[in-house]
């Protein structure tokens, strides 16, 4: 298994709709938080080894209504 976490910043006044969008209809989804920055969100995905994390991002994340942009970081399993 492989963890991702992917920021996600939305179109104006459209962060809740994304969030639930998100929750609702991506079942790898494993923790979605509202964050300060750059980004409106962070979401954490749990994908199973043989999924492609650039086409899971392009096909199921992006697709999203009022999605403007996406920042994907990699986790790597570094500490026990």
């Amino acid at each position: 298994m492989q963890n991702i976490f992917v920021q996600i910043k939305c179109e104006l006044g459209k962060v809740y709709e994304v969030a639930e969008a998100l929750v609702d209809n991506i079942e790898e989804t494993e923790d979605l938080y509202s964050i300060s920055g750059a980004f409106d969100l962070m979401i954490k995905f749990h994908l199973s080894d043989e999924i492609d994390i650039g086409r899971f991002i392009n096909e199921k994340v992006q697709t999203v209504d009022g999605i403007k942009d996406t920042f994907t970081i990699m986790t790597f399993k570094a500490f026990k």
